[in-house]
Formats: structure tokens, C-alpha cells, sequence
């Protein structure tokens, strides 16, 4: 239940216990993941994001049935008779955490920041050539060509304050792919509904309700929030069981049905737009993980066909997810642009087909390889990546599993340095381009590719994909897109698997809304103590 004058929860040598005692109305927050940083503009990964909206805003959010709604930017149109320039018109009288005020400039300083080099969502601002505060409260922002859906991309680009950064170090993104940290990485100041109280990483984070946000009228009823990061599933649903946490993501599938039985609680469910998927690396030499030496067995077209015809769908469906999950053969969920459900239809195992292709292939009796997974991202993602590991071994292709925490495997993703790997990613722009940009482009080329660990690179399809942030004729851009989709599909670079189906659960007094892209702000959380 919500505490009320009672003890909070801490996570301390894998136990729950109650803490020091706290105000009303605070709600308990359990994920399977720490996040990786506080610093808003480091990794591309929907755990850093949906806390980092608690306490950072965006000019732009989505609401759950996917429309573009104000946030920091009250309005945003094309400069007329310039297609090429968007004026984004700033929230007056917001204030940041510290108290001062949000103007055009810390607008312009944080999509700057953003384009880094050390910043992983650079690819949504890959189209952009120019920022610049035009008044106090205007900013313009100008692409490369016409990119009519640019405003899409800002749904997770947070704004900060350039004063703020300049005094505490943090005016470049903090380097994921070392140990360094700025005076991002642990404290918070932006104009969200919760300021930052204290961290403990990967045991706590304690945000209070902002005082002075500028959208305190519409604020809900969750003074303090706090976020308890656990990672075994079984524990994560006792404490939800047991009433020492109040909310819960990462459900496993199959607890699902059995959670929904307990009249405490509330299980609140929906498709979400994220894609699960294999990613191989066809680019190397030679593989680091493999006992093939001299050449790359993942490179020839054979090998992946018949890596995707060893694996059954739909029996991770049924045994693994327990019925929740919905098998695709595109990365692309049905949200977005340029999804075609002929794509998604994927093969049936087929195990004869598969080592026959092997045997063409040269390799008649296999080889080994490393499968590197996370282990607390994805619905059960480990337990994913086992059953694939024996799906392989049964054409010969000996898979050893080596998981690891979400925050290793993304460094891992941005240093391109696994053989063989399982990923999860959703498109918050809802459309194709986000995944073109990330995992699909060149590495580097033109600020993409920031996520393409599988060293696949294909100049005319680059030139393509640059293409799709400066077209305005949408028939000619969908085209594209098509033209772009069919490669990838026909190359295997990537193997994708499924679509994720999320789970909220909490007391019954919460309701949590399930929002496609996994998202969800406390803000707007309503308290009814007498729901039943």
C-alpha cells in the first residue's frame, strides 16, 4: 500500500527492509535495472529515460495513443517561406531546479549537448546544421534540408541549464565508454515535477514533488518517489507481493497470470513498441569469440539464413514468454512508420534447411560462438537467450551464453565489441528512420549509427537513409524507406524475434497507464486510497 508517515523500502544485501520514516504520499518503484547515469544525454536506453522524465522535461512529449503535445515548447511550425528552419516557442516563467529560469539558451546549449560526440542520441539530431536562440524565449533550429518530422525526434532530448553545467563540469556529455564522470553522472537539475533527494546507485533514488513547477496546478499525488532497482524477479514480485514496494515494471511473463489473480493488486497491460533481435557481427575479419579462424562465418549470407531457420519463434512464445510476446520477423513494431506486415511474417524453424545451408556454407559441422545478453532489460532476456542458445546447438552451432547486467552490455553496444548479441529497441519517433539512424547507418557516418554494433556498412544505403531527414514529399520518403527495409531484410545482419508485451503492476490504488513506448510520468499519477 502507499505509505503514509511509514517507513520507506531500502535494498540492502539483496533484502527489503524498512527505512527512516517519510512523508505522505510516497510510492515505491521497482525496476530490474539501475540506470546507467544521471547525465540525460549519454545512452539511447529507455530505463535512463523514464527516469530521467521525472525530473528533466523535453520540449515535446507524446501522449499513449502517440500525439505530439507541448511541454517546454508551448508551439512549433516551419518559418514561413524556410523549410528548412523549425521555431520552437519556450514555456515562459519555468524555472529550474535551482531556481533560475528557463530561456531560449539553455534550449540551444542542450540540443548542442546532445549533438556531441560522447552523446548516444546524436542521431536524432544527425539532420541538424544549426541552433540558435533568437530571442529569449525562440528558438530556431535549422536541418540540412526540409525534415518535416524533425519535431518527433525531441521526445527524449532533455533540456538543462547551461549556467548550471558550465559551474559543475558537465558541459560535454559524460563518456560512456569510460569510468569518467561529470557533474551530471550523480545530481539533477532540471524544470521536472521531481527534484533529485538522494542516489545510491543501484540501490536507490529519491526524487520529492518540485515545489515551484511550473506545472504544479496539474501535478498528482505522489509527493516522494522512490526508485529501487532489483534485479532478481523473483524478489521483485515478492516485495510487490508483500506490500514493501507499490508499483512494478519488468514483470516476468510468468508471473503475469498469477498476479493478476491477487485482488491487491492491479495489472494494467498493452503491446509495447519495442522489438527484441539478434544483432551479428558480418563486419570483423575474424570473430573473437569463435573457434573459426582466419575468415568470419557470420559475413556469409548462408550462415545467418540458417541461424534464423534454427530458431522457433513461436516455441520462445509459448515456453519462454509465456504466450506474451508476439513474434515478428521485422525490427519494427506495428507503430511504426514503414512497418509492412508482409515483413513481419517470419519463417517456421527449420532445422534440415538450416544445416544444409551450413554445409554449403563450408561448415558441416559448425562452429562456436558467444552469445552476449543482458539480464535485467528485456522480459526475461537471459532466459531468451538460453533457449536460443540451444536452438543453434541443435544445427551445430555450439552457443555459450554470457549475460550481463544491462549497463555493461550497453557499453559493450556502444563499443561494437560483440560477436553475437541480443538487443532490444523501440522507435519513440514512430518512425522507421529511428532505427535506420541507430542501428542500420554506417558507424559515425554523419553522427548515425551510434548503436550499429554489427559492422555492417553499405554506403548506397546510407545515402539513402540521409536521404529520409530531407525529404518533405512523404510518398517519395515512404518509398525509400520500403527500398531501405528490403536490404536490411535481405542482408540478416540483424535477427529479430519479438515485439514486447509490457506489464504494469501495483496496489490497487495506483493506476499506471501502459504507454506503447514504456514511458510513464508520476506527475500525473492520481492516489485513490479507497480504490478495492
Amino acid at each position: 500500500m502507499i505509505l503514509k508517515t511509514l517507513g520507506t523500502a531500502m535494498l540492502a544485501a539483496g533484502l527489503l527492509t524498512s527505512a527512516a520514516l517519510v512523508q505522505a504520499e510516497t510510492v515505491r518503484w521497482a525496476r530490474s535495472a539501475d540506470v546507467t547515469t544521471l547525465d540525460p544525454h549519454v545512452f539511447n536506453t529507455g530505463t535512463n529515460f523514464v527516469l530521467m522524465h521525472q525530473m528533466y522535461e523535453t520540449l515535446v512529449n507524446r501522449t499513449n495513443d502517440g500525439k505530439l503535445v507541448p511541454l517546454l515548447a508551448t508551439e512549433w511550425k516551419l518559418l514561413e517561406g524556410d523549410p528548412t528552419v523549425w521555431v520552437f516557442k519556450i514555456r515562459p516563467n519555468v524555472k529550474f531546479h535551482d531556481g533560475k529560469p528557463l530561456t531560449a539558451k539553455d534550449v540551444v546549449f542542450s540540443l548542442n549537448r546532445a549533438k556531441g560526440p560522447n552523446a548516444q542520441v546524436k542521431s536524432l539530431l544527425a539532420s541538424v546544421e544549426d541552433i540558435k536562440a533568437v530571442d529569449d524565449l525562440t528558438v530556431h533550429v535549422k536541418t540540412k534540408g526540409p525534415n518535416p518530422i524533425f519535431p518527433n525526434n525531441l521526445t527524449n532530448i532533455f533540456i538543462m541549464n547551461e549556467a548550471w553545467a558550465k559551474a559543475n563540469g558537465a558541459l560535454e556529455t559524460q563518456d560512456a565508454t569510460s569510468k569518467t564522470e561529470n557533474g551530471a553522472t550523480r545530481a539533477v537539475n532540471g524544470t521536472g515535477a521531481f527534484t533529485l533527494a538522494s542516489r545510491e546507485v543501484d540501490s536507490r533514488t529519491v526524487m520529492k514533488q518540485n515545489p515551484n513547477y511550473w506545472g504544479k496546478a496539474k501535478v498528482g499525488d505522489v509527493t516522494e518517489l522512490v526508485y529501487l532497482p532489483i534485479k532478481s524477479p523473483a524478489t521483485r514480485v515478492a516485495a510487490l507481493l508483500s506490500g514493501e514496494v507499490d508499483f512494478a515494471q519488468d514483470i516476468p511473463a510468468q508471473d503475469v497470470a498469477r498476479l493478476k489473480q491477487d485482488a491487491k493488486l492491479r495489472i494494467n497491460e498493452g503491446p509495447e513498441n519495442r522489438s527484441i533481435f539478434l544483432g551479428l557481427n558480418v563486419g570483423a575479419a575474424e570473430l573473437k569469440s569463435s573457434n573459426v579462424k582466419g575468415k568470419n562465418p557470420l559475413a556469409d549470407p548462408k550462415v545467418r539464413h540458417a541461424m534464423e531457420l534454427a530458431i522457433d519463434r513461436d516455441a520462445i512464445k509459448r515456453s519462454v514468454m509465456r504466450g506474451l510476446s508476439n513474434p515478428s520477423g521485422v525490427m519494427a513494431p506495428s507503430f511504426v512508420n514503414g512497418y509492412d506486415k508482409a515483413m513481419a511474417a517470419y519463417p517456421k524453424a527449420d532445422v534440415n534447411k538450416a544445416k544444409a545451408l551450413l554445409a554449403e556454407a563450408g561448415y558441416p559441422n559448425g562452429f562456436t560462438l558467444t552469445l552476449h545478453s543482458p539480464n535485467d532489460r528485456y522480459v526475461n532476456d537471459e532466459a531468451i537467450s538460453t533457449a536460443i542458445a540451444g536452438f543453434l546447438g541443435r544445427v551445430g552451432i555450439k552457443t555459450e551464453v554470457s549475460s550481463r547486467p544491462i549497463a555493461q552490455h550497453s557499453v559493450s553496444i556502444v563499443n561494437a565489441d560483440s560477436d553475437f548479441y541480443l538487443y532490444g529497441w523501440g522507435v519513440p519517433t514512430y518512425d522507421s528512420a529511428y532505427i535506420f539512424d541507430f542501428l542500420v547507418a554506417t558507424r559515425g557516418k554523419e553522427g548515425r549509427g551510434a548503436q550499429n554494433a554489427t559492422h555492417y556498412s553499405n554506403p548506397e544505403l546510407d545515402a539513402k537513409i540521409i536521404s529520409l531527414s530531407s525529404e518533405s514529399d512523404v510518398a517519395k520518403r515512404n518509398a525509400t524507406i520500403k527500398d531501405i527495409w528490403q536490404v536490411v531484410q535481405k542482408e540478416r545482419f540483424y535477427i529479430p524475434l519479438h515485439d514486447q508485451v509490457i506489464h504494469f503492476a501495483s496496489v490497487k490504488s495506483i493506476n499506471v497507464p501502459v504507454h506503447p513506448d514504456n514511458v510513464l510520468h508520476f506527475k500525473d499519477v492520481k492516489i485513490n486510497k479507497n480504490a478495492k
